[in-house]
């Protein structure tokens, strides 16, 4: 942990505390313009943001115990660096738009969405703000519908790829919400039900949400030109699998009015996409580990490269990195889960 942080969180900081602090905020250039971070407010935003932390702690301590089953001090840095900074932008622009801000987060499997939606969450209750963590994943069509659907379409053996979701029940939300109808009906998934098929749950009655967390494995992801897939990466080898493939990209359309509700989009962006493959083998080995029913390595193989073949990150998320008017805010996840560089578009 940077050694100043401990200082930051007393209420007495020396000078030399505070130097290290503007020098640590300012040096990395991309990460201080993605937060708003100037030679000029360095001081006001360290305040605010060490003023932030202390109210934030007892809350967030609890939740590393409960949720993340590590020490605090594990986390300190990454809750200082990333989701204090963050949780501040979203409230400023919540702020500017004088109506709830619909934020968009996009992260394939393993990177972080539900944490980081629960920790800014806790920010955001302590800046006054009522805050709904959302998933694409609530947004699934009912089992009856998915059983229909397979009927139609044998090659939709998994709930997940484009075409498996109710968009209009989700832009009927989000238009609810930014309308701010002081009460609205939001629509919740339980996956265990029918031995693991999934099914609707009973929805959440919300009021006066101020902040939506929308979060998905390809929330905003946007169509790309069909001759991507001819010389496509693997595992995308056969002509039937770049069929599917361009199914899917083709299916991507219908999800353009509900990525228009949103009013930006965070990439969390893994420097290697094969990580998540691994990502999923270690969570499947802690729910086994924990006495809960979890795939073989060889499952999680024919699963993942499942969702590789109906949106391949390689194909999908590095177009995203070159469009500005697609993604704001890109954070970088290492193999080893931690994060790089995080920076705006």
């Amino acid at each position: 942990m940077y050694s100043w942080l401990r200082e930051i969180i007393a209420d007495d900081i020396p000078e030399l505390t505070w130097q290290q602090a503007r020098v640590a905020e300012l040096t990395d250039l991309s990460r201080a313009e993605a937060f708003g971070i100037t030679p000029t407010n360095v001081d006001v935003i360290i305040q605010e943001r060490s003023q932030l932390l202390k109210s934030v702690l007892p809350a967030f301590r609890q939740f590393c115990q409960t949720n993340l089953k590590v020490d605090i001090e594990e986390k300190l840095i990454l809750l200082w660096d990333l989701w204090l900074p963050l949780g501040m932008k979203l409230a400023a622009q919540r702020q500017q738009l004088n109506r709830p801000l619909i934020q968009g987060i996009l992260g394939v499997q393993g990177t972080g969405k539900t944490t980081m939606c629960q920790v800014l969450s806790l920010i955001l209750q302590q800046l006054g703000y009522r805050t709904l963590s959302w998933s694409l994943d609530d947004l699934y069509k009912t089992y009856s519908d998915r059983l229909a659907l397979f009927q139609q379409d044998s090659r939709l053996i998994w709930r997940g790829p484009p075409g498996t979701h109710d968009v209009d029940l989700g832009i009927k939300v989000l238009d609810q919400i930014r309308q701010r109808e002081t009460s609205v009906t939001v629509p919740r998934f339980d996956k265990s039900a029918h031995a693991g098929a999934g099914d609707r749950a009973t929805p959440e009655i919300v009021t006066d949400v101020d902040i939506v967390l929308f979060e998905g494995w390809f929330v905003g992801v946007r169509p790309i030109n069909p001759e991507a897939f001819n010389l496509a990466p693997l595992p995308i080898i056969t002509e039937a699998d770049k069929a599917f493939a361009r199914d899917m990209n083709h299916q991507l359309n219908d999800y353009l009015p509900l990525w228009q509700r949103l009013d930006s989009l965070i990439l969390l962006h893994p420097t290697d996409y094969r990580s998540s493959l691994e990502w999923r083998k270690q969570a499947e080995q802690q729910m086994i580990a924990a006495g809960k029913s979890g795939m073989s390595d060889t499952q999680i193989v024919e699963f993942v490269n499942y969702f590789w073949r109906s949106l391949h990150p390689e194909l999908f998320l590095k177009p995203m990195l070159r469009s500005p008017s697609v993604a704001d805010l890109v954070i970088e996840i290492y193999p080893d889960r931690s994060f790089g560089s995080i920076y705006s578009l």
